[in-house]
């Protein structure tokens, strides 16, 4: 499914009725959490609907999908302090409910294997936000990187380094160049997909991702393999689809597009 909306703030509002869909199923629902600037209108409509009383998050349980290796949990950089910040605190919830690879720990490669076991102990993740790079790379994982990969360590590209360092001051040389990854085959394991994507810099990676071949060259591409995988573009993010008009004419015709 691949819906293309005008306002960012549209997309984010469509994620958070997804999420909180599965939450009135399932109130212990796991959800898969990504980071970066695309899912921050998912996490502050979560918030402004935690906050109203219009929606209950206090036994769902959150997953990341990756985490930089050298940074402890509390370093301002970590993807544990982005999700505290836009997720557990600002929803009000209890930090054990969010799980995140420890990018400090003793053997990294044990943490990969635990962190698979706990998803696998949490009953799989029933609804996974995710983003894309410039590169078409999803969670951490770069480009050729197997479809069936799993849980690891990873190194990190010299392109997503440098788009990186804006959250680093801009210093490059303060990117970690390894990182705790979900693998392809993790992420597609979860029992639904959302991928959110804005701005005019990720057109390339969306058209390559829905219409391009299936490749490895394109990690978003393997989201084709998925049975229910939504695209949340904004209008200039889906710039490059040759199919665009078509794609709005679906959500707009077909009752229920999307959930």
């Amino acid at each position: 499914m691949r819906i293309i909306q005008d306002q960012t703030e549209a997309l984010g509002t469509f994620a958070a009725d997804l999420i909180a869909e599965r939450v009135a199923d399932r109130p212990d629902a796991v959800i898969g959490l990504a980071t970066g600037s695309s899912p921050l209108p998912i996490y502050a409509e979560l918030a402004k609907r935690v906050a109203a009383g219009a929606l209950d998050l206090s036994a769902a349980r959150f997953f990341a999908l990756d985490e930089y290796v050298g940074l402890a949990g509390d370093h301002p950089m970590s993807y544990r302090a982005f999700l505290d910040e836009h997720v557990i605190a600002a929803c009000g919830l209890d930090p054990a409910q969010l799980r995140v690879l420890d990018g400090k720990a003793t053997d990294l490669h044990a943490e990969c294997i635990d962190y698979e076991r706990a998803i696998r102990d949490a009953g799989g993740v029933d609804l996974q936000i995710l983003g894309i790079g410039h590169n078409g790379h999803i969670a951490f994982n770069e480009p050729t990187t197997s479809f069936a990969s799993r849980t690891r360590v990873v190194a990190l590209t010299q392109q997503t380094v440098d788009a990186n360092a804006r959250f680093f001051d801009d210093d490059v040389e303060d990117v970690p160049l390894l990182a705790l990854s979900q693998g392809i085959g993790t992420i597609l394991e979860a029992r639904r997909l959302v991928l959110i994507a804005t701005g005019l810099g990720k057109a390339p990676a969306i058209h390559s991702s829905i219409e391009g071949e299936l490749t490895s060259s394109v990690p978003g591409s393997a989201l084709q393999l998925h049975p229910k995988v939504t695209f949340l573009v904004d209008s200039a993010a889906g710039s490059m689809l040759e199919r665009g008009e078509f794609y709005r004419r679906e959500r707009d015709l077909i009752p229920g597009y999307g959930h």
